[in-house]
Formats: structure tokens, C-alpha cells, sequence
């Protein structure tokens, strides 16, 4: 159970991430979480920076899209101005939004890259359905939710003990 904890790579934001290694590993599509991944949990629209980042992938080649456990509203009025296309009440770690996206992207498991900030989320499941993970460090985290917070404490845990 732990070793799907663990992200096939970890950066320190998503501005780290070599899409030049990823598109020659094979990656034709990106899953992203939204909150505390691309922008913080309350931030409700994105940065030129990150516009700027968006805008290179897609020129790459790749397809991007968001998938969010947050609400219709909130991802909504995030993604629709960008133009890339979302998944609401994602409902992480279980594998349908995964296939969703993947169906949406047009891609399959080998050629799907997830990125996230949470291991209980978004490294669990994309590992479970043998995606491409990056783990990338939370934007902020004093705007989190009840249950974030408390799988932020679960995987401090389980940090722990993968290192024992």
C-alpha cells in the first residue's frame, strides 16, 4: 500500500517539471489537480506565469486537462476562461475520473502524466492506474480544507514510515 504512496517523480512546483523528459517518455497528456497544485486553493484565476506554462505544453503537443475534487463553481470559473477541459467532484483516488480524463485527453496509461499535491489523491491514484506521477510541493497550505488537512497529516505519517 505504501509504495503506491510514492510518486515516479517529486518536484518542488510544477514550473520544475521537464516536459521535454515527459514527452520523450512517451507522455501525450497531463492530468492536473487544480487547488495547491497550479494556483492556491483560493486563488480564482491563474497567474500569467502559469498561463505562460500552459501555453508551452500545449504548443509541445500536450493535452491538459484539470481534475479536481473541489466543486462545479470553483473549477469552472477556473478552467472555462483557459479553455481546458475539467472534471469536477473527481472523487480521487478512485479510478473513474482517471478514465474520464484519459478519455477526454485521448491518451492511455502509458502516455497520461499526473500532477498533484497530495499522495492520498493524486499519487495514489494515478500509481493505482499505472500513470506517469509527480508529486508537486502545496502552493499553500493555510487555505485547506478539513479533509485536506487531515490527509496532509496522514501522509506526514506515512512519509515516516517509508523512511524507517
Amino acid at each position: 500500500m505504501l509504495k503506491k504512496l510514492v510518486p515516479r517523480q517529486s518536484v518542488h512546483t510544477i514550473y520544475d517539471i521537464d516536459a521535454n523528459h515527459l514527452w520523450g517518455f512517451g507522455v501525450r497528456g497531463i492530468i492536473t489537480d487544480l487547488d495547491n497544485t497550479l494556483v492556491g486553493a483560493r486563488d480564482p484565476h491563474a497567474t500569467p506565469e502559469l498561463i505562460e506554462w500552459l501555453n508551452r505544453l500545449q504548443k509541445m503537443g500536450f493535452k491538459v486537462v484539470i481534475v479536481s475534487n473541489n466543486n462545479h463553481g470553483r473549477v469552472s470559473a477556473f478552467a472555462e476562461p483557459l479553455g481546458i477541459p475539467f472534471i469536477h467532484r473527481a472523487k480521487k483516488p478512485w479510478n473513474v475520473s482517471f478514465h474520464k480524463a484519459m478519455k477526454l485527453l485521448g491518451t492511455n496509461a502509458r502516455q497520461t502524466a499526473v500532477i498533484g499535491d497530495q499522495m492520498l489523491t493524486d499519487v495514489l491514484g494515478g500509481n493505482r492506474m499505472g500513470l506517469y506521477t509527480i508529486l508537486v510541493n502545496p502552493i499553500s497550505i493555510n487555505d485547506e480544507g478539513f479533509f485536506t488537512r487531515i490527509n496532509r497529516r496522514i501522509e506526514k505519517w506515512a512519509n515516516a514510515r517509508m523512511k524507517n
